[in-house]
């Protein structure tokens, strides 16, 4: 076996480790106990921000939050002048149907997403970090106020961090329920009191992010993983996974398998390995009809997709994208034109209204689809459809006309035979959706 694929096989958990130990509570004491805090003394007192920078770098650490953007090359945007005043912006909105990891690591282990925090603070010059939590999230909210609280009363957040001299505040600040402001700009603009909105690119929240001052936005997961790079070293972060998408990720399964939950596997791993090994595969008496391997916003996948690599270069070379790792089994009991017209209900209404393509084509998508679902649709709707959904991707502000209409696009590729029968026969080949969702 090469060396490479020994590693995919033979690893152990990192940031699910702590709270998977039997008796953790998931409090300061706790988590110093199981070694932590020790990545963020060992920053303040050997490294300087750029180096911390270039270690992150040299780990191949990419974001986890969608996008996979390299994280120490997005630090490295932020304009090194010590006199400007720079925000760190952590994104716990987590609105991405399917997707549940964060939540996790909030309510089980926030310390460790803490140190995290107070690490990329450094590397970036931050003096204040801001927390955006999903409002649903009532209770991960108060598990962070309480360990911030705790924290600050050790002196490990405040005016002089760990006795540096170094002032490092962190402020949860809780949304809303909208969608859209995990979207790092209109995340921003929530934070500054406004209406979440996109934000046009250029310029940047590198350059000119929260109240017009360099700003860098990272995902919980991405932050909860530097306290262990900086420990282990960026050496050992990089030989896991692949070359190009190097680490751990967890993926939050969901659908119809047998043991639904998050697993932390390395990135590079096949889709099968993760539903088979892992999830326990699909329920007893099924098979795989169809696979959402990113989140709602990714295209959906077939069972002959189920070798493909889990990483961001195979899942994309695939059609689709890694996203937010919220991976969705249906099995052949789903029709899938109700999949798309359940997934566009959502998007319809979290469209955040500033872009006509998206505002009026969601509505306009949404009802095509409500009429073919309910027997009432005409052969001329998917080509209809197939227009909209073109008038609407890359034509928006934000990603997020993309996202929508994805679920549409992939389904016809792969289903079209389904939307067919909805229109010849005037009903649900395979059964009333919602009737069989409730059923199930």
């Amino acid at each position: 076996m090469r060396e490479r694929e020994r590693e995919l096989v033979n690893y152990e958990k990192i940031l699910l480790k702590n709270m998977e130990t039997p008796g953790y509570t998931g409090d300061l004491a706790a988590y110093e106990r199981a070694g932590g805090y020790r990545a963020i003394r060992k920053v303040l007192k050997e490294y300087k921000p750029e180096q911390v920078i270039e270690i992150v770098k040299k780990s191949g650490l990419r974001g986890r939050g969608g996008a996979g953007f390299p994280t120490g090359t997005k630090w490295g945007f932020i304009p090194k002048d010590p006199t400007l005043t720079k925000y760190l912006c952590v994104n716990a909105d987590e609105s991405e149907p399917g997707t549940f990891k964060d939540r996790q690591l909030i309510d089980r282990d926030p310390h460790q997403m803490l140190e995290g925090t107070l690490i990329a603070a450094y590397a970036i010059g931050a003096k204040v970090v801001y927390i955006y939590i999903r409002g649903e999230f009532a209770l991960g909210a108060k598990i962070l106020e309480r360990a911030i609280a705790e924290a600050r009363a050790k002196g490990y957040i405040g005016k002089d961090v760990f006795g540096s001299g170094i002032g490092i505040e962190i402020w949860v600040h809780r949304g809303a329920g909208a969608y859209i402001c995990g979207e790092e700009t209109a995340l921003l603009e929530s934070i500054e009191g406004k209406r979440g909105l996109p934000r046009a690119k250029p310029p940047f929240p590198a350059i000119n992010g929260l109240y017009q001052k360099p700003t860098v936005v990272n995902n919980v997961e991405t932050v909860s993983n530097l306290p262990h790079i900086i420990n282990r070293g960026p050496e050992w972060y990089a030989a896991i996974g692949t070359p190009k998408s190097p680490g751990m990720r967890i993926f939050s399964v969901g659908g119809h398998v047998k043991r639904p939950g998050n697993y932390e596997v390395p990135l590079g791993i096949s889709l099968r390995e993760l539903i088979d090994e892992h999830a326990g595969g699909v329920r007893d008496g099924h098979r795989i009809k169809a696979i959402i391997p990113g989140g709602a916003s990714a295209a959906f996948f077939t069972p002959e997709h189920l070798d493909v690599k889990l990483d961001f270069e195979s899942i994309a070379q695939a059609g689709s994208m890694l996203g937010s790792g919220g991976v969705t089994v249906m099995d052949e009991t789903t029709c899938m034109v109700w999949a798309a017209y359940n997934l566009l209900g959502f998007f319809h209404h979290e469209s955040c209204g500033k872009c006509t393509p998206c505002r009026e084509g969601s509505a306009w998508l949404y009802h095509i689809l409500e009429r073919i679902e309910h027997g009432e649709g005409r052969p001329e709707d998917l080509a209809q459809l197939e227009r909209l959904c073109g008038n609407i991707a890359g034509k928006t502000v934000c990603a997020f006309g993309d996202a929508e209409v994805a679920p549409i696009l992939s389904t016809l590729k792969h289903f079209r035979d389904e939307y067919e029968a909805h229109i010849r026969e005037h009903r649900c080949p395979i059964g009333d959706g919602v009737a069989a969702l409730a059923a199930r």
